[in-house]
């Protein structure tokens, strides 16, 4: 396998309400929508490597209870938590570095053969973009006896669910 390059904006202006400090999960009562809380200084004007992570509530905490109820029977979930656990236990300096973080720590797990590289000044909206996988055909899910199948989850809910196959999905997209 050739190795991809996907190559991170680092130089835009945060944008409110995107996905950047957000992520969605299954649980027992349907999706769940995680949130990494912000400090002031969020608004559209602040360069993204300057926002910085609100550290007034125990959020880290919060967010491992959450995907522990809703993976902790997952297939794979023991195979990948620590490791996870540990990027979120970090206590990154700013949102870019935990993004960072947590997205090279993905690729290792998975042994996916793509170099993240981030921009040494601003190229605009072509700089970040990568293939986004779309028309994800089912998996088996937790709670999917209930819910059914759940799309547009954090890729979490595939690393939990399908393991070292998620990698092998991915090719095929």
């Amino acid at each position: 396998m050739e190795e991809e390059i996907w190559q991170w904006e680092a130089h835009e202006n945060y944008q409110k309400g995107g996905w950047r400090n957000r992520c969605r999960i299954a649980t027992a009562n349907g999706p769940l929508l995680l949130s990494v809380p912000l400090q002031g200084g969020k608004h559209s004007q602040t360069p993204v490597r300057e926002v910085t992570i609100s550290d007034t509530t125990d959020w880290a905490r919060q967010h491992e209870q959450a995907i522990r109820s809703a993976y902790g029977r997952a297939p794979y979930f023991e195979f990948y938590a620590d490791q996870l656990f540990a990027v979120t236990r970090s206590s990154p300096e700013n949102l870019w570095a935990y993004n960072w973080r947590i997205t090279t720590t993905i690729l290792e797990m998975l042994q996916l053969p793509i170099d993240l590289e981030h921009t040494t000044e601003f190229c605009g909206g072509g700089a970040g973009k990568v293939p986004v996988a779309t028309g994800v055909p089912p998996y088996p899910q937790p709670f999917s006896d209930r819910h059914g199948f759940i799309d547009d989850l954090s890729i979490l809910d595939a690393l939990f669910c399908l393991g070292p196959e998620l990698s092998t999905l991915l090719h095929q997209r």
